[in-house]
């Protein structure tokens, strides 16, 4: 109950362990009613049914996604810190759009970062869903939600907690509740 959605993100591997991954997490997340997206692949979304897709700016557009998936799923745009590309994935179709890095990530180590104040605006003038991404922690997620984040994602945060990913999740859970 404590993860509103889950993101499928392997990189360098094989479009079979991709769809062999997604295919055995699909039904576990459907069990708790949580959404499966895939990470920069409509294809494969397509391919095994998953609830959407995570595009980035070099992964195709919204529309070929849509077509890919139908109007049911979920489709997010990465944007980086840029208005101009959030509006146009917005005008496009996404369902939400992701900015970030806020803070310092080792996911995307080399990932400019990007000012709180983009939030706020983005909360202010559209209804598109925001998701802030990048370094975000139990520590510092609260200060993204206050700025205007609708939903916060988290990588190494989880996975690399020395206290395990379950208890890493609900300390960002109690941290956003709070």
């Amino acid at each position: 109950g404590a993860v509103d959605c889950v993101q499928l993100r392997l990189k360098d591997v094989s479009d079979e362990d991709i769809v062999t991954a997604a295919q055995a997490l699909l039904p576990i997340c459907h069990q708790y009613d949580i959404p499966l997206l895939i990470n920069d692949r409509a294809d494969i979304a397509a391919q095994v049914g998953a609830d959407g897709v995570h595009l980035g700016q070099e992964d195709g557009d919204v529309a070929a996604a849509r077509s890919l998936l139908g109007d049911d799923k979920d489709i997010g745009v990465t944007c980086h810190g840029s208005k101009d590309l959030a509006f146009q994935a917005g005008d496009q179709g996404a369902n939400y759009v992701a900015f970030g890095a806020f803070f310092p990530s080792t996911t995307k180590a080399d990932a400019d970062l990007v000012e709180l104040e983009l939030l706020t605006v983005w909360d202010e003038v559209t209804d598109v869903t925001c998701v802030a991404i990048g370094g975000i922690t139990a520590e510092n997620c609260g200060e993204l939600v206050s700025a205007g984040a609708h939903l916060v994602a988290v990588c190494a945060a989880v996975w690399d907690a020395s206290e395990g990913a379950v208890a890493a999740v609900e300390r960002i859970r109690l941290a956003l509740d709070t």
